[in-house]
């Protein structure tokens, strides 16, 4: 059974930073491509920041919604199945709910299909 269970969320004022992780059981990590989403009330669930697969290891590895660049880094860590999200600089409409996702392969799936977290709520105060 595929697990993504994101946590470090939470309510921060504008300016400050949080750092989101996404532990994640039953994929073959290391070869999964691992994003971050978010959704805002009323808006549509948008890609955030995404991190390619370990073989992938040049500046195509990972990228950003323009709106975060410089801001947000994305990162993993093969040995603990994790992957992150460092936001910096928040600001109000950084405010939503932050999906973790997973593409790729499970260990009772060859076929790569995408996978979800439940989500957790940043919010940021002007």
């Amino acid at each position: 059974q595929v697990q993504l269970v994101e946590s470090g969320g939470g309510l921060v004022q504008a300016g400050g930073s949080l750092r989101l992780s996404c532990a994640a059981s039953g994929i073959i990590f290391s070869a999964n491509r691992m994003s971050w989403y978010r959704q805002a009330p009323g808006k549509q669930r948008e890609l955030v920041a995404r991190i390619m697969p370990s073989s992938i290891t040049d500046d195509s590895r990972t990228n950003y919604k323009d709106s975060v660049l410089g801001r947000f880094t994305v990162s993993r860590d093969n040995a603990k199945n994790t992957v992150y999200l460092q936001m910096n600089s928040l600001k109000p409409e950084d405010t939503a709910v932050y999906y973790c996702n997973a593409y790729g392969s499970s260990h009772t799936s060859i076929a790569s299909r995408d996978y979800w977290g439940q989500g957790t709520q940043v919010t940021v105060s002007s």
